[in-house]
């Protein structure tokens, strides 16, 4: 695989318009760049290691464009129900971590911050760009290996000191393990469940969460997982060209429209997925309506079912149906 283009250093303003986000401030300021403005020069600024990686909001952006003055900024744009963020996510949160100040994360959880999101362009998530020194910088789309995400912090740290950010978070204050508080394990199934995603045994994962339906049915995390590992089986080794071209050679070939819709929704064109499944339901025989129906129901819960997306497809469906 080939890593991701990055920009050409000489121009690092594109497409985004940060500015009408870089003048903006919230209370209280996330701690990382609450460290940075506290920085006189141009030495590492100070700060906890938990500010390495932030929850940015709409509201909040100003903080992170002033901190990508002092160090790069990687920003993961992700939702809850992206399937591909959680795999990619981790992978960055371990990479900012081993860079230990030389780079902090920003995540923006996109349906909860739509500007941050069309000023970023996230036609599809996870994207993940940077900032640096105020400015943008694209950076790629779609879960990648971890070794190319670690070349593309490379790439992206040999930018930044080539425009004047090569500032650190100082990150030596970190707490040991044993004075910090211990988290509550999670039940049995979730974490037989994450193990077995974590080492890509998605049968494993499956068979935990239907283990956790059988003696609860009413269980809406085991099911939104269930739904959510599945799609992941199902794209797992399948190529992006692969499966768009045998969807558009093959309108009507269920498996190749199931397939696409698949990829649709893991990429965030949850509306595409959704029309296209619906729009082919309508001139299906009885057996591949069904199939068509199941899958629909399956990408619901990977959406979440108290997505406005979910209530509109679920609608359309009803009246398809009856």
């Amino acid at each position: 695989m080939t890593n991701p283009p990055m920009p050409d250093p000489s121009s690092m303003r594109g497409a985004v318009d940060l500015s009408s986000l870089a003048s903006r401030r919230s209370a209280p300021q996330p701690p990382a760049a609450g460290g940075a403005a506290g920085a006189a020069d141009g030495g590492a600024a100070a700060a906890p290691a938990a500010s390495l990686v932030v929850d940015a909001t709409d509201q909040s952006f100003g903080q992170v464009v002033e901190l990508s003055r002092r160090v790069p900024v990687v920003v993961d744009l992700w939702a809850e129900w992206c399937a591909p963020c959680t795999q990619l996510t981790p992978v960055l949160e371990k990479l900012v971590a081993e860079y230990a100040g030389r780079v902090v994360l920003a995540k923006v959880d996109v349906d909860h911050n739509p500007q941050l999101a069309q000023a970023f362009q996230a036609q599809s998530i996870p994207t993940v760009a940077a900032v640096v020194g105020g400015q943008p910088v694209p950076l790629f789309t779609g879960a990648q290996p971890e070794q190319v995400v670690r070349e593309v912090f490379e790439q992206l740290l040999q930018l930044a000191a080539q425009n004047g950010v090569n500032g650190r978070i100082d990150v030596g204050d970190v707490p040991d393990e044993a004075e910090e508080p211990a988290e509550e394990p999670l039940p049995e199934h979730v974490q037989q469940a994450y193990d077995a995603i974590e080492r890509g045994d998605y049968d494993a994962a499956a068979a935990a969460y239907r283990t956790a339906l059988a003696k609860q049915p009413s269980d809406a995390e085991a099911k939104a997982g269930l739904a959510q590992v599945g799609l992941l089986a199902r794209l797992k080794d399948r190529g992006i060209e692969e499966i768009r071209q045998a969807a558009a050679s093959g309108p009507d070939d269920v498996d190749a429209q199931l397939a696409v819709a698949d990829l649709d929704c893991s990429g965030g064109h949850v509306d595409d997925a959704f029309d296209r499944l619906l729009t082919l339901f309508p001139k299906l025989a009885p057996a591949d309506r069904d199939r068509v129906r199941e899958r629909l129901l399956e990408l619901f819960e990977v959406v979440g079912i108290d997505d406005p997306r979910v209530g509109a497809a679920r609608r359309r469906l009803a009246s398809l149906l009856y």
